[in-house]
């Protein structure tokens, strides 16, 4: 793709790109290249199907081959040649720059509007009121003050140096919330001219063991590591093989993966060479110039620390960012209960019993028991919180005190970091076995036990460091409450006292209700996690297509975003119907409240407005609930009325499952492609699911998979969820001394968020369209509530709707509108074809009558030699009959030209549905 490349100047640095950029491309890549010139952060909304992670990659890849002076050969992308980096053609180092920046600040001037783009020689330089154009023209950019923006000349940052001295160039860690995401990123570098850069994939042993005893079973880190820990003699030969590609250059010269590959390129050559992919791909890290792996390897400090990945000096990039403040909470937060806690207790006891390093064992198992002690002693303390549901919170400053009578202070929390360190050293002693002195491994707790420590040790760290400054930013809590589970049943004896166990196949499982405690320590400020990389990294970039509302990001993470971006759409507002609706086919008003939904003439009134949509759209419906709880009330609701079976009728029906594995997931996802794919006329398929569920997270429904979206209701969180609760409560306490949202504005916040992403599954690229439905009274009641939350593109073009009929009516025109495109299109198309074809006939007829001329040429030629040999009156009145003025076609040429129009005539577009 290289050859197809064009090359752009932006900001001083020469970006390869293998397309023509859209405007918000271009918007985006400035943004990014301004920020990594000068180690700042940035904030970039770019609707799905805009083109964002190709404006990723070219601009951050370029920026940083432009920092190591270095560019790929334009002409190939096979290999990356070595180039001195090109002249500053920044505007403020120009002379026409200088004397402009005396009279008027850059931002200040509004030039008129024309081409951003100025072609010399296949090269196109942008200039600062060319990046002001396009931005005035097709985004809102937000910036702050800073110095010379448009070239790394006055670079803020000077870099990260290595032992040596020299300035490391950085690297380029790009994190997606998904492992299916990083392979669609991966066939997207695939596209451009860095197709060959250096890189790797980070992910866990699910995708990418091979091991052939692993791979069957659940638990494969646990197997993994006992394989590693030689245990029974057992060892992974795997492992031992991870040098036969634990480089770039075996990776790229040796094994021919020259180009950009994904997870099953890399399992595939482990599978062939019996060598570990999972341990091959993090080491080849080190040589790596761009490492991709889901955002949360890098957030969550353990995992950081799990796969030796230092961002001190890197760039770090988060695409499908729009969860990032939750995910950094996440990754701040334990929860254990109270058998994770007695198993744990127990394990270290049998260690103890057993004289196994019994110093280090010992504080942990103390450890393990104040734990206990904690939970049993604040029994009395659980007040009611639901039914059957009971609950004590603390703050952060309460548990340390808590912790400090129990001698959990920062220096003791320093030594039982030492002794679990201690205690998952391998070590090997001498032991005499039948006379024989042998050379045994001591025993070691397990990795569940193991992961405990590590994970509350985490917590205790945020909660102890710069002398507790996070502390008041956690609450622990103890949930009290009950759940069924399966257990077999204990043994009995009989009338004679023996016991009868029956066999293994014959014992049945019981449902026994058990009760369940669970001690979380909730971490409430995502910038707690976000520290550690804000002030080490070299730039951040968050990404998504629906950052909107963006104002909390930056006092969330505590991070000053300079480079804000809000991005319009590359599709035209034809091609997407946005309406709300707040009233049902019999008028009722609908309102997804609470109160509302639990009603039937709800639920009936919704189940109407559903079948009359899927009456006059085609193709696949996606229809979006609030909560499996509501998706549930109302499936037994029309299943119970009939109107379950009358959405059948006009379509293939599929609910997203709550919970099942993922091989279940995609099976119905397959089965709801092909009734999409085989459908005819106006049947299809509906899929039900829920905000923030599977199906509204990073699934592409490109075309007839996606021609219209309903969304019912606003898909507020759960009011009475503790943790909510509690966060909007932090918020509201802080939201003056730090800057925060209240916390009504971070829980409306929240649901905004979800309904984004769920909007965002219907347009996919440019040539898509579809129609977003919203169905809620509420929006139309106070759309400066509910409407401004909405991602910018979607608002733009939201109508309100008085009436369901009308904006059916509206609707049917709109679909009606986009077939005819679609037909004038294909047909087209196809004239297009045929007149491409048909242009070639008279050239093949011209070919065909000079050859006939020269041939006759040729043959008038040898009759009149033979004249001149016999004089003869009766051979000239012969020869002049011989002689031919015109040659004749050959047989299928004549009448080709009449026949063109039917040739034309007789192409018939298809039909779109068919």
């Amino acid at each position: 793709m290289a050859s197809d490349s064009s090359e752009y100047v932006i900001g001083g640095v020469k970006v390869l790109f293998p397309c023509k950029p859209y405007p918000s491309q271009l918007a985006m890549m400035n943004s990014i290249i301004r920020g990594l010139n000068h180690g700042q952060h940035c904030l970039l909304e770019s609707p799905t199907g805009s083109g964002k992670s190709l404006a990723l990659l070219c601009s951050t890849l370029g920026w940083q081959q432009a920092q190591a002076g270095k560019c790929p050969d334009k002409n190939s992308s096979d290999q990356i040649k070595s180039k001195s980096s090109p002249p500053c053609l920044c505007f403020c180092h120009s002379k026409d720059g200088k004397a402009a920046a005396t009279a008027q600040p850059a931002a200040c001037q509004q030039p008129a509007r024309a081409s951003a783009m100025a072609p010399n020689h296949g090269r196109y330089f942008y200039s600062p009121t060319s990046y002001q154009n396009v931005l005035n023209l097709f985004c809102v950019c937000v910036q702050m003050s800073e110095p010379c923006s448009h070239c790394p000349c006055a670079s803020a940052k000077d870099g990260v140096k290595d032992k040596d001295g020299k300035k490391k160039i950085p690297k380029i860690f790009f994190g997606t919330r998904t492992h299916k995401q990083i392979t669609q990123i991966a066939h997207e570098l695939k596209r451009t001219a860095y197709s060959s850069v250096q890189m790797t994939i980070l992910s866990s042993r699910k995708h990418t063991c091979v091991h052939s005893d692993v791979v069957p079973h659940f638990n494969r880190n646990e197997l993994c590591k006992e394989l590693l820990e030689d245990k029974e003699g057992r060892s992974c030969r795997y492992y031992h093989g991870v040098k036969k590609m634990g480089t770039q250059h075996l990776l790229q010269s040796v094994h021919g993966l020259c180009g950009a590959w994904d997870v099953e390129d890399l399992v595939s050559l482990g599978r062939r060479l019996r060598s570990c992919a999972y341990y091959a791909a993090r080491e080849l890290m080190q040589g790596a110039s761009i490492i991709f792996c889901p955002y949360n390897y890098l957030l969550d400090p353990m995992i950081r620390e799990n796969m030796d990945i230092d961002l001190t000096g890197q760039i770090l990039v988060l695409d499908e960012a729009h969860n990032i403040e939750d995910c950094a909470r996440e990754c701040a937060s334990f929860t254990v209960d109270n058998n994770t806690l007695q198993m744990s207790k127990e394990e270290l006891d049998g260690l103890i019993k057993l004289n196994i390093r019994c110093s280090d064992h010992e504080p942990l198992r103390g450890f393990c028991c104040m734990l206990l002690n904690l939970i049993c002693e604040s029994q009395a303390l659980l007040s009611e919180r639901g039914y059957e549901s009971s609950c004590k919170v603390w703050s952060g400053t309460e548990i340390l005190q808590i912790f400090h009578g129990f001698g959990i202070i920062p220096d003791t929390f320093s030594n039982l970091k030492k002794h679990l360190t201690a205690v998952l050293e391998k070590e090997e002693r001498a032991g005499v076995v039948d006379g024989k002195e042998l050379m045994k491994t001591v025993p070691t707790i397990s990795s569940a036990t193991a992961t405990f420590f590590k994970s509350i040790f985490m917590v205790l760290d945020f909660l102890f460091r710069d002398n507790c400054r996070f502390a008041e930013d956690y609450r622990v809590a103890l949930q009290q409450s009950y759940a069924w589970v399966n257990r077999v049943p204990p043994d009995v004896p009989d009338a004679n006292g023996f016991f009868v166990r029956p066999h293994p196949t014959h014992r049945k499982s019981a449902r026994v209700k058990t009760e369940v405690q669970m001690l979380s320590f909730w971490c409430l400020n995502p910038a707690v996690a976000f520290s550690d990389l804000s002030r080490s990294v070299h730039s951040i970039v968050l990404t998504s297509g629906t950052l909107s509302p963006m104002g909390s990001f930056s006092s969330e993470l505590e991070v000053k975003f300079t480079n804000q971006l809000e991005a319009n759409h590359v599709i035209n507002k034809s091609q997407v119907w946005v309406g709300t609706v707040g009233s049902g086919p019999s008028g009722r008003k609908l309102q997804a409240t609470f109160q509302q939904a639990e009603t039937f003439a709800f639920q009936d009134e919704v189940g109407d407005l559903l079948l009359q949509v899927c009456q006059v759209i085609a193709k696949g419906v996606l229809c979006f609930l609030p909560s499996y709880k509501m998706l549930d009330k109302l499936r037994d609701r029309w299943l119970s009325t009939g109107l379950w079976m009358k959405l059948e009728r006009h379509k293939t029906v599929i609910t997203e499952p709550r919970g099942g594995g993922k091989g279940d997931f995609d099976e119905l996802l397959q089965m709801y492609y092909e009734a999409v794919k085989y459908s005819e006329g106006m049947t299809g398929a509906l899929l039900f699911a829920v905000c923030r569920g599977k199906v509204s997270e990073g699934l592409d429904f490109t075309d007839d998979n996606a021609r219209a979206v309903v969304t019912i209701g606003i898909p507020f969180p759960n009011f009475k969820d503790l943790q909510v609760e509690l966060k909007m409560k932090y918020n509201n306490q802080h939201c003056k001394s730090r800057g925060l949202l209240s916390g009504n504005r971070w829980y409306e916040i929240q649901a905004y968020r979800a309904l984004n992403q769920a909007l965002g599954r219907c347009i996919r690229h440019r040539k898509d369209w579809g129609a977003l439905i919203l169905v809620d009274d509420r929006y139309r009641n106070n759309p400066n509530k509910y409407i401004t939350g909405l991602s910018k593109w979607v608002r733009q073009l939201v109508q309100h709707h008085n009436t369901f009929s009308g904006a059916v009516q509206s609707l049917v025109a709109f679909c009606q509108e986009q077939q005819k495109v679609q037909v004038d299109l294909a047909d087209s198309q196809i004239q297009t074809k045929a007149l491409a074809s048909c242009e070639k006939l008279p050239e093949a007829e011209e070919d065909t009558s000079s050859n006939l001329k020269a041939e006759q040429k040729s043959i008038n030629k040898k009759a009149e030699n033979y004249i001149e040999n016999i004089s003869s009156d009766k051979v000239r009145e012969c020869h002049q009959s011989v002689l031919v003025s015109e040659p004749v076609p050959p047989a299928g040429a004549a009448g080709c030209k009449s026949a063109q129009p039917q040739t034309r005539a007789s192409v018939k577009p298809p039909s779109p549905y068919h």
